[in-house]
């Protein structure tokens, strides 16, 4: 009986027991609830293939698909200090920070760039929404300058992703410093005469919303991406009345004249190339990787 109990029956159930599947293979779309293979959400840029949902996407991810190739120069960024105000909640800001860079693998919620797209040079700027939801410290200050110097060094565009839930309360007066100090890279630009262009992504909100996020002289949004200063249940709070349908959407945004475009991801990049080489005074890009075609001789008059 102990060889059957001991030997044979775990060996039985061991043949036909299931196979422990990782969670990262699946995720849940967080709007119609729909399970994703991972790899089949990648090759969609991370937008859900049932309801069309926007999910976050990391920076680099997004820079692989934006730039020719997937190939981009990082930018570097200078290192402010990492805990000013020796911030402490439930655990050290300095805590908080070594998780957020072990989960994600960043350093901190900006990613700034250099490439090309459809053979047009521009620099870009990605915030990172898994990183302490993207929150807006010195360090995303120093990359916004950090990307509009290096623009107007090369005399370049600048495209900006923006992607936040506000300042970073770790930081407090520190962080709120970066609003007026991103307004000035961004008037740095425009001084230079070179274009920039905001890409609004779900969310963008708070502290973000009232400075760089909106100076761009071309304003597009992702599909649905809630775009706000202070939040929708904190305005019905306020105010005690409902919103309208969608308020704060990007649809909605663009119908009340605050948008100049809500773009799918999946054509967001041609529509980027289009419009930064107008604003540049460039003629249209040529579809594939191939060189312009020659004019035609005109023909002899009979």
């Amino acid at each position: 009986m102990n060889w059957i109990t001991n030997y044979v029956r775990p060996k039985i159930n061991s043949l036909f027991s299931r196979r422990e599947v990782p969670e990262n293979l699946w995720t849940k779309c967080p709007e119609c609830g729909t399970m994703l293979f991972h790899r089949e959400l990648a090759d969609n840029l991370n937008v859900c293939t049932n309801c069309d949902h926007h999910m976050a996407i990391a920076p680099a991810e997004r820079f692989a698909a934006l730039f020719d190739n997937g190939t981009f120069a990082e930018v570097k960024v200078p290192e402010p200090v990492a805990d000013p105000l020796h911030f402490r909640d439930q655990k050290k800001y300095t805590d908080r920070l070594k998780a957020a860079q072990k989960t994600g693998g960043a350093k901190d919620a900006m990613l700034v760039a250099e490439g090309e797209i459809a053979r047009t040079p521009v620099v870009a700027v990605a915030q990172d929404f898994t990183f302490m939801a993207g929150s807006m410290g010195m360090y995303v200050g120093n990359a916004i300058i950090a990307a509009a110097e290096r623009a107007t060094k090369r005399k370049l565009p600048l495209i900006l992703f923006a992607a936040s839930g506000g300042a970073r309360m770790q930081e407090g007066i520190l962080s709120l410093m970066q609003m007026p100090r991103t307004t000035v890279a961004v008037q740095m630009l425009k001084e230079a005469g070179l274009p920039y262009i905001v890409v609004l992504t779900h969310p963008t909100t708070g502290g973000v919303t009232a400075s760089y996020a909106m100076l761009g002289d071309v304003q597009i949004s992702e599909p649905n991406a809630l775009i706000c200063f202070a939040g929708p249940r904190v305005i019905e709070q306020t105010i005690r009345e409902k919103l309208p349908e969608g308020f704060q959407r990007a649809e909605y945004l663009l119908d009340h004249g605050m948008l100049d475009r809500v773009v799918h991801r999946k054509r967001l990049r041609d529509e980027l190339v289009t419009i930064v080489r107008l604003l540049t005074r460039q003629p249209p890009a040529v579809k594939g990787d191939l060189p312009a075609p020659k004019p035609e001789p005109a023909a002899a008059e009979v």
